[in-house]
């Protein structure tokens, strides 16, 4: 996998160890994934289920590209995203060891949800395999709904 850009900066936060982590606020990002055997179905295509699968893996490292990782949010604050929705449109299919691009950025967002857009791509052509998006509601340990804490939302583009 390999990172996108980044632009813009946010404040440092303190961790438990003492050290600072620097969150970056970034428009998009985009990591290379090679499709596996086993990602494809009897028809040597990759079965649809991956491409949510693919989604995650763009959403979590777009979070980590920008400082915070999903684990740390989950542990030290209770954040949790829960999925609400999740949409994908399937344009051309995607097959064995072909080199994909999986593109995430925040479409939009307020205190209590976030919607990631995506965009997965065949290197080789740039063809446009698939685009979607998944909703997601802030909730606490205890799964109810919640405001995201005010030192996350600028990785979500919103005001803290």
């Amino acid at each position: 996998m390999t990172a996108g850009g980044a632009e813009g900066r946010l404040p440092a936060k303190r961790t438990r160890s003492g050290g600072y982590n620097r969150r970056v606020e970034i428009k998009a990002h985009e990591i290379r994934h090679r499709v596996l055997y086993a990602e494809t179905d009897q028809m040597g295509v990759v079965y649809y289920a991956n491409y949510l699968i693919w989604m995650e893996m763009g959403r979590v490292e777009y979070c980590r590209a920008a400082g915070v990782r999903y684990r740390d949010m989950e542990k030290e604050d209770g954040v949790l995203l829960t999925v609400a929705e999740a949409n994908c449109r399937f344009l051309s299919p995607a097959y064995y060891d072909e080199e994909i691009a999986i593109r995430t950025w925040v479409g939009r967002a307020h205190a209590r949800m976030v919607q990631f857009n995506y965009e997965m791509r065949n290197i080789a052509d740039a063809r446009l395999l698939a685009a979607g998006y998944t909703k997601h509601v802030f909730c606490d340990r205890s799964m109810k709904p919640s405001k995201l804490p005010a030192r996350y939302r600028p990785l979500f583009g919103l005001e803290t």
